[in-house]
């Protein structure tokens, strides 16, 4: 029963529980495309039917990796078939736990108004907006906005964060931005 029931692996090498985030990432990418079809059907032809499979998806899929195990939630085993020639990006799974606890209040919000009362309203709109800024933010950049929250929340500070976020380090100079790149920057965006 503990193999079934359990949050986060064990790996070699690491001193907490871990997930990988390539699939992770993938899953968010996947969600965040149905998502955005979703929204355009509603937008462009009123058809509010495939949001309704969307949030339900989310619903399920969220309780299964909160409740249950990520391991069988239905969109990280999709994406851990796509992703499965990629060498595994661990990270903590504790800070992604609380990260999909804000993902299963979004979507159990969003299942209740939508798929239960059929209704949609401002606050549908604005939950909405708020999944899909944390989905582009975990697909687009690896970060994680819910992992960043939990830092405030618990004394007990994130570990292994996707590219080393919650590590204090100093830039490499790649990294670095001048005066010069703005400078640069603005001439191309002016009018």
């Amino acid at each position: 029963m503990k193999k079934v029931i359990q949050f986060g692996e064990n790996v070699k090498g690491y001193d907490i529980p871990v997930l990988n985030e390539r699939e992770i990432r993938a899953a968010a990418g996947m969600m965040l495309l149905a998502t955005f079809i979703s929204l355009m059907l509603i937008l462009f032809k009123g058809n509010f039917v495939p949001i309704k499979y969307v949030i339900t998806l989310f619903l399920v899929d969220f309780s299964i990796r909160v409740f249950v195990n990520p391991k069988f939630s239905p969109v990280l085993i999709l994406e851990r078939l796509i992703v499965n020639n990629q060498n595994p990006d661990y990270v903590g799974a504790k800070p992604k736990k609380f990260a999909w606890y804000i993902g299963l209040v979004l979507s159990a919000t969003m299942f209740v108004l939508m798929p239960i009362l059929n209704t949609y309203s401002i606050i549908t709109g604005i939950v909405c907006l708020i999944c899909l800024i944390l989905m582009f933010f975990e697909t687009a950049f690896g970060i994680c906005l819910g992992c960043k929250i939990y830092n405030f929340f618990n004394k007990e500070k994130a570990q292994y964060c996707p590219g080393e976020i919650c590590d204090l380090k100093t830039k490499q100079d790649i990294q670095k931005t001048s005066k010069i790149h703005f400078l640069c920057c603005s001439e191309h965006f002016s009018l």
